[in-house]
């Protein structure tokens, strides 16, 4: 009997491991050909038969997007606007996750209902609103502006997600700090937070990535290359005859090199905290 067992986990143990192989070349695989074609010059892209590696290794699809298409700009830009954006987000999320986890104020399960109900809708519902909205106020066509709007949809993300964290905080914690003769604000930040940061970096580390490679809001809220970021420059590259497969290869290496730093600096907390929530909430 324990031998049947322990042959079907082997078996079972089998499988999962292949389906995760699978899976992760299915991952890894576009971004290892991306990798490859930027290195590659023009005969080895457009050829009617394939050609897997290079034949000959060129940094020159590199040295024209740098050089030529005002690329570094796009990229500065798109760090401005997600910088903007998690700021914006921390500062008002935390406190309202806080008042959501600690308390229980008239309208409150309605206005949480609200923001998951601000997530059910697409996005480019608020195109227009946006719009007008960033017009009016002069944030039209400016880093700010674009913030603003990401943190239209990526605030609730933000609160739902941290609330989780705040409650599972110990509340008898904070009412020692209380005692103790600690403010209410003073509490959330000695003894909350504290206790709640690896949920805090893995909801920021969330908020950033989706502000770093949101697309339609950055298109139709900028009009010029002064706030403009780096996926609506890949897309004005497509020319109308020709496409420069070996420059916006190029650019989408240069434009994952922030999130896999960002992954490799704060992984270890990052999984520790959708831990912590996984477990606790």
């Amino acid at each position: 009997m324990a031998q049947t067992r322990t042959g079907s986990n082997l078996i079972w143990n089998i499988l999962s491991y292949a389906v995760l192989i699978v899976l992760a070349l299915l991952s890894i695989g576009p971004l290892l050909w991306m990798l490859l074609t930027s290195f590659k010059v023009d005969d080895d892209i457009v050829t009617r038969t394939m050609v897997y590696f290079p034949t000959r290794f060129t940094l020159e699809n590199y040295i024209k997007l740098w050089n030529q298409s005002g690329y570094p700009v796009l990229v500065i830009n798109s760090l401005v606007t997600t910088t903007l954006t998690v700021a914006i987000c921390l500062f008002t999320g935390t406190i309202a996750s806080y008042a959501f986890s600690r308390f229980n104020f008239p309208g409150r399960t309605p206005l949480m209902l609200g923001y998951l109900v601000v997530r059910m809708f697409p996005a480019v519902l608020m195109i227009i609103p946006l719009f007008i909205v960033m017009r009016n106020l002069g944030l039209f066509d400016t880093s700010l502006g674009l913030a603003v709007a990401y943190t239209s949809f990526l605030l609730p993300l933000f609160v739902w997600m941290l609330k989780g964290f705040f409650d599972a905080a110990p509340k008898e914690l904070e009412s020692a700090a209380r005692i103790d003769g600690s403010t209410r604000i003073g509490a959330m930040f000695r003894i909350v937070i504290p206790i709640a940061r690896n949920g805090l970096v893995a909801t920021c580390v969330f908020v950033a990535i989706a502000a770093w490679n949101e697309y339609l809001f950055a298109l139709m809220l900028t009009s010029s290359t002064g706030s403009r970021t780096w996926p609506v420059g890949l897309q004005l590259m497509v020319g109308e005859f020709q496409l420069p497969w070996g420059m916006l290869a190029a650019g989408g290496i240069i434009s994952i090199l922030p999130v896999i730093v960002l992954f490799a600096l704060v992984q270890r907390v990052m999984v520790a905290g959708i831990t912590a929530g996984a477990v606790k909430g």
